[in-house]
């Protein structure tokens, strides 16, 4: 666990993922809530790498870190193991541009083919998933908005421009919110009408 040092000690950088990264502090404060019952420190740092900001929080001046922002991206355990693996991939390869998009490509291939498209191109899946309402039209737009053909970082093709991190970052939300709308809230949804179903059982006294 992280404490508030004068370096923060993470596995990798929030914003662009590079490994044991260079985290430093710039400034740091304290707060408290109305009540006087809960006061924190903070410190704010920056990564020496890309220039991302994360703020942690501790209960005491040097103390371990209870609050981080941004978050650790954590890929939940309700997307089927080979988009899983390659969104984790995908997420950990952000400050490597070209590869977070290749596996972020992946991790959406792999789901629609869980979904029973698995024949064409992406966008063309893409597509007969919206007109079978699989996805929303939204989800569809911003499909297209984003770089999700692999072949032009796989064939580095002459006319296709080199993608930033930037790009990288917007195709790997794209394909987290996929994750998220076609395995993650369906689960939820699916445990929360078990437990619903489950206290409303009647008690069987004679047991």
């Amino acid at each position: 666990m992280a404490e508030l040092r004068n370096h923060l000690t993470l596995k990798r950088c929030p914003h662009c993922r590079v490994d044991n990264p260079n985290i430093t502090e710039i400034t740091r404060f304290s707060t408290n809530s109305f009540d006087n019952r809960h006061p924190r420190y903070w410190a704010v740092y920056n990564c020496n790498r890309c220039g991302g900001v994360v703020t942690g929080a501790s209960d005491y001046p040097n103390g371990y870190v209870k609050e981080l922002y941004p978050s650790e991206i954590e890929v939940s355990d309700s997307i089927p193991n080979k988009a899983k693996a390659f969104l984790n991939q995908a997420i950990d390869s952000l400050h490597a541009p070209s590869g977070a998009i290749m596996l972020a490509a992946s991790a959406i291939d792999a789901m629609l083919k869980e979904k029973g498209y698995k024949k064409g191109n992406l966008y063309p899946r893409i597509n007969k998933a919206t007109e079978d309402h699989l996805i929303t039209e939204g989800m569809s737009k911003w499909a297209h908005e984003i770089r999700l053909d692999a072949n032009d970082e796989r064939h580095a093709d002459e006319n296709a421009k080199l993608p930033n991190s930037n790009d990288a970052k917007k195709t790997v939300d794209f394909a987290l919110a996929l994750a998220e709308f076609l395995f993650v809230l369906p689960s939820k949804v699916e445990r929360g009408i078990k437990n619903a179903t489950e206290s409303n059982k009647p008690i069987d006294e004679t047991k």
